[in-house]
């Protein structure tokens, strides 16, 4: 029998994880789908009546087999990945493409959800069951229930590709991320790095056997070599290899990956009735078009921009005046940031970093849940793991009822992929009478104790902990009937705000005196340097900003339009970021190719969502800080309202109800310090 198709008698239903072999998931995701496919045809092939409960209801606790596979599986494929896993998720992407067309092109099943909705004012629903109605309406609508047969083959044809594609894209990158390795065995050419950013590229390299300082382009390992490398020819060398993932034209580029998802997604969207992909995307979104997104991001920008120009001008002086540097280029930036900012504000990542132990922030970070939320947070060692370094926790309210399970898992590896993300290896939901509670993690890649130091954090790195930390508590705090609209299931410019309000705790004096103490001394952060993280935390606001926006330019630029004309990916970008533009051009890189927020993730046309959630964030927090960073009526509210609704109401309603009102642009840049 294969364990990935039984009820997991383990604890608390955990995926049993040494249990599983890699050879166990194609056979069991083909019989997963057989026995979704049987649950779809009782649905509808039901004599009854169609009714909310055994057509809605029923389509949505339908697959949970199927659901609990892939969440298992896809989660693998990002954090603990091989070659064996890759190539199974190449031939497994096509087959639920298929499934999830063989449901949402079904005719008789969509006749019997179409006679709910189109019933759905005698009926007596809750604000929940409007919600789950309308979006299973549309799940068929929106896929292509509408459209003759011949147009319905054409659209699974595009769904099977894009699925393959964006696979390919996602390998292409991990790929050429893996590949590079900047072997230096001269110790000057480590001039300028921490003591720890030397120790942790030694300790690389004898991993791989290997002599000197080894210095590779995940972002542990590239991003203090970047900020603190003196020897600008090697940064370039870095910044160069970064920069052009995808884009040399060999057996990994992704231009045509590129080219053809963007064509096959307008095309898409043609065929389903809307002018562009973007059209699609935001018609379930906060934002609703592509013209009020362009009109937010560009309205941004002229914010931004000027602050911008007078940062850049200032730091390129400085870099004149400090080495003669005549042109400030990419790879000079985050170099003479950093030179900048200690010299403005004395303040160095390397002097704070003692501060903040990953073992205390994460105690830190439980701690604000704690205070906010009720959470108790213990450490427990009797459920499976897929790796050792991943950390579990069971999650208990004040009552002491399991509220979640949560797993952490902290440090880089080659089979995981860079950067940090929340996700979930069980949804939560109500059903047959009992609250089943979900199993959430997050995945982060922070700098690994050395044989001298523990993991100690950049401050940066302590709030993209809290960041991914937001949107766990969403997750763990998720209290809904229906597994669809649960926890993060939810208008996608609305994820990010459990996220980014939380990282607003990490500026916070009342906050930080919890848990940033000196990991020898245990002397607690003294206040000058908290003074100062808030003094430094609008440096070169501007600048990050305008960043930010031309990312979502770039986004909307390629999936905002008709795509058809477009032949050279470079030149196209150079375009969209043309009004952004600070640094001069490198030839040699793409964005485009390696951006695997919009090609691979789910960031397609929402990629503005993060100056969306940051005007949500800051708005929100201005009522905690109103009212006191940890006080309880704003914290309950919160949770009543945002963290436990997950999607089962329309996000401004639920925002207002939080709040007492819509969100305010004015809150994001006087936090920015863009108000003049």
């Amino acid at each position: 029998m294969n364990i990935l198709n039984t009820s997991f008698n383990t604890p608390y239903k955990t995926a049993p994880f040494s249990k599983i072999k890699t050879e166990d998931f194609l056979p069991a995701f083909k019989k997963a789908i057989e026995n979704a496919k049987a649950e779809i045809d009782d649905i509808t092939n039901n004599d009854e009546t169609p009714t909310f409960q055994n057509t809605i209801e029923a389509l949505d606790y339908s697959g949970e087999e199927l659901d609990r596979i892939s969440s298992i599986f896809f989660n693998l494929n990002s954090a603990e990945t091989n070659d064996d896993i890759q190539k199974i998720a190449q031939e497994v992407s096509p087959l639920l493409s298929e499934f999830s067309n063989d449901i949402t092109l079904n005719e008789d099943l969509f006749k019997r959800v179409k006679a709910v909705y189109d019933s759905k004012s005698e009926l007596d629903l809750t604000t929940e069951q409007e919600t789950l109605l309308d979006k299973k309406y549309k799940s068929f609508s929106r896929n292509g229930a509408n459209l003759s047969e011949d147009k319905k083959q054409k659209l699974r044809a595009i769904d099977k590709e894009l699925s393959q594609l964006k696979l390919k894209f996602g390998e292409h990158v991990l790929a050429e991320t893996n590949k590079f390795e900047m072997l230096l065995t001269d110790e000057a050419d480590l001039s300028g790095l921490p003591e720890g950013a030397k120790e942790a590229a030694k300790q690389l390299a004898e991993s791989k056997e290997k002599d000197g300082w080894l210095i590779t382009l995940d972002y542990p390992s590239y991003i203090p070599f970047m900020t603190y490398a003196d020897n600008r020819e090697l940064r370039e060398r870095l910044s160069k290899a970064f920069g052009s993932k995808g884009f040399h034209n060999d057996n990994l580029d992704n231009q045509d990956v590129v080219l053809k998802i963007a064509n096959l997604r307008f095309e898409r969207a043609q065929l389903l009735g809307y002018k562009t992909h973007a059209h699609f995307v935001l018609e379930e979104r906060m934002a609703e078009t592509p013209e009020k997104v362009n009109e937010f991001l560009n309205e941004l920008l002229d914010k931004a921009k000027p602050a911008a120009q007078e940062e850049f001008e200032k730091l390129e002086a400085f870099a004149k005046e400090t080495d003669n540097i005549d042109q400030l280029q990419k790879w000079d930036s985050a170099y003479y940031s950093e030179k900048l900012k200690q010299k403005l504000f004395d303040l160095d990542d390397e002097k704070l970093k003692p501060y903040f132990k990953l073992e205390n922030v994460i105690n830190g970070a439980f701690t604000v849940a704690n205070k906010l939320f009720g959470l108790q947070f213990e450490e427990i060692d009797d459920i499976d793991k897929y790796h050792d370094d991943v950390l579990t926790y069971k999650v208990t309210d004040s009552e002491g009822e399991l509220v979640s399970i949560f797993y952490a898992d902290f440090f880089p590896r080659s089979g995981k992929r860079n950067g940090a993300w929340m996700t979930s290896y069980k949804p939560q939901m109500i059903k047959n009478g009992i609250n089943e509670r979900p199993h959430v993690s997050i995945v982060c890649n922070f700098t690994k104790p050395t044989k001298s130091k523990p993991s100690l954090l950049t401050f940066n790195e302590v709030t993209t902990l809290f960041h991914e930390f937001g949107h766990a508590l969403h997750g763990m705090l998720a209290n809904t009937t229906y597994p669809s609209l649960s926890g993060t299931s939810v208008y996608w410019d609305f994820v990010e705000l459990p996220s980014q309000v939380l990282e607003n705790w990490c500026y916070e004096e009342e906050s930080l005196k919890l848990f940033a103490t000196h990991y020898e001394t245990g002397e607690v952060i003294p206040m000058e340097l908290v003074e100062k993280i808030k003094a430094s935390s609008t440096f070169h606001e501007g600048m990050q900003t305008l960043r930010q926006l031309s990312f979502g330019l770039l986004d909307m630029s390629w999936h905002g339009v008709d795509p058809t004309k477009i032949t050279d990916v470079k030149a196209h970008e150079v375009e969209a970021f043309g009004e952004t533009k600070l640094y001069p051009e490198v030839e040699e890189n793409c964005m485009s190719t390696a951006f695997s927020h919009i090609f691979q993730g789910g960031y397609s046309s929402g990629y503005y969502s993060y100056k969306w959630a940051e005007v949500l964030d800051a708005d929100a927090f201005e009522y905690f800080k109103q009212e006191g960073i940890f006080n309880k009526t704003v914290a309950d509210k919160f949770k009543t309202f945002v963290l436990s609704q997950g999607g089962t109401e329309n996000p401004m309603d639920l925002y207002k109800k939080f709040r007492g009102q819509e969100p305010q642009p004015e809150a994001l840049l006087r936090r920015a310090g863009l108000l003049k």
